[in-house]
């Protein structure tokens, strides 16, 4: 009985932890080119694009957390190679865990790092 109080607990607990999240204007997002070893931070406003070498890098969304506007990044990335019409990568990334939804790419690296909320 005990458990299934705890467990009664823990879910109840779990949707009053929830963080809210604000929408910056812009974001940053650094690029590695793994052939030159070149590392470039791109700094874009939400639906901005931005070329450098074969890629180009829309941000769409720089989302943070209100509580903590320096804590995470949260940004939503758009990144096209050449003039191909179907991105390489299309989806949200977290700055505090990069691997967790990274792009795949033989020469570029791109990842989070923070929205600009000022």
């Amino acid at each position: 009985m005990k458990q299934l109080a705890l467990i009664a607990a823990i879910c109840m607990a779990g949707p009053m932890a929830a963080q809210q999240a604000g929408e910056a204007t812009a974001g940053v997002v650094r690029v590695l080119d793994k052939v030159s070893g070149a590392v470039t931070d791109l700094r874009l406003s939400a639906g901005e694009t931005a070329a450098l070498g074969h890629l180009k890098v829309t941000l769409d969304e720089c989302r943070y957390p209100t509580a903590n506007p320096n804590g995470d990044a949260f940004t939503k990335l758009t990144v096209t190679y050449r003039d191909v019409p179907v991105p390489v990568f299309q989806g949200w990334m977290i700055a505090s865990a990069p691997a967790m939804n990274a792009m795949e790419h033989p020469r570029y690296d791109v990842w989070a790092l923070r929205c600009i909320t000022s």
